[in-house]
Order: C-alpha cells, then sequence, then structure tokens
C-alpha cells in the first residue's frame, strides 16, 4: 500500500457470511421518528441488514412512518421481511453500480437545478416550481445520507474503498466535508423557494438579487470542478472570487434600501451569499485534497 503497509485478504468469505448484520429494539415511547433516527445512524455505520423488533407489536402508524421514510430516505435499502413483531431491512446497493464520484455529481447536478428553479420562481413567482425545489431536496438527503455511509465503509475496508472509487484513505474526511456544503447548498435553495412562496409577486429581471444568483451559481459550479483541478494556485483563485462574491451579498444587504423593507428579500440574499461562502469552503478542501 502507498504508507508501505501489507494488506493479506481472502475471497473465500461469501457475500453471506461477510454481511454485517444489527437488531435495534424499537422504543415506542420514543417515537417513531427518534426510532427511525437510530436506524438511520446503523445505515450510514455500513450495516447490511438491520432488523427493527418490538414485542407489542408495531402500531399502523409507525409501521408506516418507518417504511415510508426508509423507502425516501434511504438508497439501497429495501424491506425483505415483515412480521407483527418485526421489521426486517437489506442493504440491497451495489457499490460498482454508484461510486462515490456519481453520487457527488448526481448531488450537485441536482442542488444545482434547484438553485436555478428557485430564482426562475422568484423572478415570475411560479409557485409551482418553488414547490417543486423543496420536494427536490428529499433527493439530494439520500444521496447525501449514502456518501456518508459509503465513506464510512470505505475507512474499515480497503476493497470496498476501491470500488467506491477512493484510492487514498486520507481523502475521506475531504470527501466528508465535501459533501455536507453540497448538502448545505441544497438546503439554501429550499430557503429561497420557502421564501418566495411568502412573496405575493415576482421581481424584475435586472433587479441586482439576479446578478448575484448569476455569480453565486457560476463559483459554486467552479468549486465542484476544483476537484478535479492539480493546480492550486487556479483552486486558490476559487476561493478568493468566492469571498468576493459574499462581500457583493453583503453590500446589497446593507446598501441597498429595496432590500430593508422585505424580510424574504434579505433571507434570499442572505441564502445567495452562504451559497458562495459553502463554494469557498469545498475549493478549499479542493486545496488540501490536492497537496502531494
Amino acid at each position: 500500500m502507498p504508507n508501505r503497509t501489507l494488506i493479506v485478504s481472502s475471497s473465500t468469505i461469501s457475500s453471506e457470511q461477510a454481511a454485517i448484520k444489527a437488531t435495534i429494539d424499537y422504543i415506542h415511547s420514543d417515537g417513531a421518528e427518534s426510532n427511525l433516527r437510530i436506524l438511520i445512524s446503523h445505515y450510514l455505520a455500513g450495516y447490511d441488514s438491520i432488523r427493527l423488533t418490538t414485542k407489542k407489536g408495531f402500531s399502523a402508524y409507525d409501521r408506516k412512518f418507518i417504511k415510508d421514510s426508509v423507502r425516501h430516505k434511504l438508497i439501497g435499502l429495501e424491506l425483505v421481511e415483515e412480521s407483527r413483531n418485526e421489521l426486517v431491512f437489506q442493504c440491497l446497493l451495489n457499490y460498482n453500480d454508484l461510486p462515490l464520484c456519481r453520487v457527488i455529481k448526481n448531488m450537485y447536478g441536482l442542488v444545482l437545478s434547484m438553485l436555478e428553479d428557485s430564482m426562475t420562481a422568484l423572478r415570475d413567482h411560479i409557485e409551482e416550481i418553488a414547490e417543486d425545489v423543496i420536494q427536490r431536496d428529499e433527493d439530494v438527503d439520500r444521496f447525501y445520507l449514502l456518501g456518508v455511509r459509503q465513506l464510512k465503509a470505505s475507512i474499515e475496508d480497503i476493497e470496498l474503498s476501491n470500488k467506491i472509487g477512493i484510492r487514498d484513505p486520507r481523502k475521506c474526511l475531504g470527501y466528508r466535508l465535501i459533501i455536507k456544503s453540497i448538502e448545505r447548498v441544497g438546503d439554501h435553495a429550499v430557503k429561497i423557494a420557502r421564501n418566495v412562496l411568502k412573496m405575493h409577486a415576482g421581481i424584475n429581471a435586472d433587479d441586482h438579487i439576479f446578478e448575484l444568483a448569476e455569480v453565486s451559481l457560476k463559483v459554486f459550479e467552479s468549486s465542484i470542478g476544483s476537484m478535479a483541478e492539480e493546480d492550486l494556485q487556479a483552486i486558490n483563485k476559487i476561493v478568493v472570487e468566492a469571498k468576493r462574491v459574499s462581500q457583493f451579498g453583503v453590500s446589497l444587504e446593507t446598501q441597498d434600501d429595496k432590500y430593508s423593507g422585505t424580510a424574504e428579500l434579505i433571507m434570499i440574499l442572505e441564502s445567495l451569499r452562504r451559497v458562495a461562502e459553502y463554494s469557498a469552503d469545498i475549493a478549499e478542501v479542493s486545496i488540501n485534497m490536492n497537496v502531494k
């Protein structure tokens, strides 16, 4: 290995033997949401089979809530057994089919489209588009949780790390920070959409807020591209540009009187500024990851 260690492995272990299983006691007093959080933590930890058990049986609401939440939040986790007292979920995901680079690409594509559509909704005040942006955030969260699961698993299993597409385990922390920043940018696209729904009319296309949106989206695109950039000076310019865009957002908030009386526009300006700041974070991580 690059760190001069020697890895000796055997391919004689069957997938059935290699499967990591967990059993969780369902605590009714904590509520369905708290129990779901425990189940998600086991998914992130890399368990292949998760058995949820209860002696008194699941209520109709709890059963539906858990099944629907798993279906909507956790990629690859499927219900394979069900009884009055048990729900058994199995991870059927093939990491070769969805490596980390593709997870990040899917997250980025979704978030970028959400930002673009949220600004379209702001300009033309189209509530249907704003509502669609909010719904798409669920898909971003699914890819984010899958990315976290992959990164945790790759740290413990060198062979799995290669399947996921991580050649250097030292980069796992950097990838973790990057996917979190992309997920946060998605959250701000949702905040923009929610503020659009609170407004009663659109905004003129010549407004400075769209200029800020354009440069924020460009620097977000550049920050994602910096992951494949080996020229550290070029990445550094992206960080500088992202910080400049953030300052432009601050100047609009403080110097343009037409925004001071509208809470929704102030919140949208703040979200666009945060997009630039998260883009700077992504580029800075890229610098650290690309140092040989």
